[in-house]
C-alpha cells in the first residue's frame, strides 16, 4: 500500500495558504485503507481504534464508509454520540473502564465490552447488566512495537472460569478479544493466537458455553524507515487464519494505526539554524510537544523530505520549545537547508495529533483535509515558485 505524500508544489501551496506547522489528512487514503482490509478480510467487522487519530476528518470518513468504531472513554463516546453514531456501532474496548465511562455507555446503548479480570465483571454487571462480553486474552509477543499485552490480558488458562463468572452474573459471554501489539511485522503472533482462541473456544463449549466472536485487535503496521513487509501477504496470510473458524463465528478487529497512519503528513517550517557537535542544527515550527508527539510516546522514526537534493550532511532537528528533550531526529542525513525552508514528514497519521499539547505556549497544528484544500485551490493554480533548492521528483 502506497501512503499519501504531499509533493513539494503542494507543500508549498498549502505553506503560502496557512501559517505552520500543519497537519494534512487525506480521506482518499483512509478510504483506500479501509476497502483494502475490507476486501482482504471479508468476514471481519472493522471498529475504528479511534484513540489513534480522532480528528473529525477521519471519524465522519469512517463513518460514511459503514464502519464501527473501538471506543476507550465516556469522551470518545460522547464524540461519536455527536456525531450521529449508535451504541450498537461501537465496542467498549477498553479492559479497565472507569465508572463515568460505564454510565456513558449505558446511555449511548452500547451493548459490547471486553474485560480480563474478575472486579471489571462485577463493575459492568452494576453499570451495563446483561451486557455482551468478550475476554481479552494476554497474548505474548515481545517484537511488537508497543506491546500491549504488558498492561492487559487474562491468562488463556484462566479464560473458562472468567467467562462463566461474567455468565454468573447476568452478563452475556459472547467471545474473545486479542491483541497480538502494535505495528507487529509478523504473522507468527496472530497464528499463536488463533491457536489459543480456538483452544479455548473448545473448553468453554464443554463447560456450556457457545462463544460467537473473535475480535482480532489492531497491530497491522503502516511503513516506516525500517520497514520491510509486504502489506497484501500478510493481510492475505491472517485471513487462511482467520478462516480457519467455523463460518457461525464473527470475526471483528480494531485497527486505528494501519487506517489512519499512512494518511496524513505535517508541513512544518524551519525557524533556526546553527552548527552544534558536529551536526547542523535545525529547529522547527513543531516538535515532540505537537505533531511529532510519536517519538515519545509512540517510539516512532519520521521520514522527513526536505524536498532538496545535495550533499548529505548529519543533521539534527529540534522542536520549538524551550525543552532540551525537544528531539526529533538526530544524526539525519539531509542537504543544507536554510531558515523558512519548508519540509514534510510523511505516515504521521497515528498517534500524533491525538497526543499534541500545547506545551510552552505553542498552539497545535492546524489540521486541513487535503480532498477539500486541493479542490479549492484547483481553480486559481498550483505554486510554481523557486525554493533554494531543486525538487526531488
Amino acid at each position: 500500500m502506497k501512503s499519501f505524500k504531499l509533493t513539494k508544489e503542494q507543500a508549498e501551496m498549502l505553506a503560502r495558504k496557512y501559517p505552520t506547522p500543519l497537519a494534512v489528512i487525506s480521506t482518499d487514503q483512509i478510504e483506500k485503507n479501509y476497502h483494502f482490509l475490507r476486501d482482504n478480510m471479508p468476514r471481519v467487522r472493522v471498529f475504528y481504534a479511534m484513540k489513534a487519530n480522532p480528528s473529525p476528518i477521519i471519524l465522519n470518513k469512517m463513518f460514511q464508509l459503514g464502519a464501527s468504531f473501538d471506543v476507550a472513554s465516556d469522551g470518545e463516546i460522547r464524540t461519536l454520540q455527536e456525531m450521529g453514531v449508535n451504541g450498537d456501532s461501537m465496542i467498549y474496548a477498553n479492559p479497565i473502564k472507569t465508572i463515568q465511562g460505564l454510565k456513558a455507555a449505558a446511555e449511548a446503548k452500547i451493548n459490547k465490552f471486553t474485560f480480563d479480570n474478575e472486579k471489571e465483571i462485577y463493575k459492568m454487571a452494576e453499570y451495563v447488566p446483561g451486557a455482551k462480553v468478550l475476554l481479552r486474552v494476554r497474548i505474548k509477543n515481545a517484537k511488537a512495537l508497543v506491546n500491549l499485552n504488558e498492561k492487559f490480558g487474562a491468562e488463556p488458562e484462566d479464560a473458562v472460569a472468567l467467562l462463566k463468572k461474567a455468565q454468573d452474573n447476568g452478563l452475556e459471554p459472547v467471545g474473545i478479544a486479542i491483541h497480538v501489539g502494535s505495528q507487529t511485522l509478523s504473522t507468527e503472533p496472530y497464528h499463536e493466537a488463533f491457536g489459543i482462541c480456538h483452544e479455548i473456544i473448545n473448553r468453554a463449549g464443554a463447560a456450556g458455553l457457545q462463544l460467537k466472536v473473535i475480535d482480532i485487535g489492531g497491530g497491522l503496521p503502516v511503513p516506516a524507515p525500517d520497514t520491510c513487509v509486504n502489506l497484501e501477504n500478510m493481510v492475505n496470510d491472517i485471513n487462511r487464519g482467520i478462516e480457519k473458524f467455523p463460518p457461525n463465528i464473527e470475526i471483528w478487529a480494531e485497527p486505528g494505526r494501519y487506517i489512519c497512519g499512512t494518511a496524513m503528513n505535517a508541513i512544518t517550517r524551519i525557524i533556526g539554524k546553527q552548527p552544534r557537535n558536529g551536526n547542523i542544527c535545525y529547529y522547527l515550527d513543531d516538535g515532540v510537544y505537537g505533531i511529532f508527539s510519536g517519538v515519545f510516546f509512540d517510539h516512532w522514526e519520521y521520514e522527513i523530505n526536505p524536498f532538496c537534493q545535495g550533499k548529505l550532511l548529519p543533521s539534527t532537528f529540534f522542536g520549538p520549545s524551550c525543552d532540551s528533550l525537544d528531539v526529533i531526529v538526530k544524526n539525519y542525513l539531509c542537504p543544507e537547508l536554510e531558515i523558512d525552508d519548508i519540509i514534510a514528514a510523511y505516515d504521521c497519521g497515528a498517534y500524533t495529533i491525538a497526543s499534541s499539547t500545547k506545551f510552552n505556549g505553542f498552539a497545535r497544528a492546524r489540521v486541513l483535509h487535503w480532498e477539500q484544500e486541493n479542490t479549492e485551490t484547483s481553480t486559481v493554480g498550483v505554486f510554481t515558485g523557486k525554493s533554494k533548492c531543486e525538487a526531488v521528483i
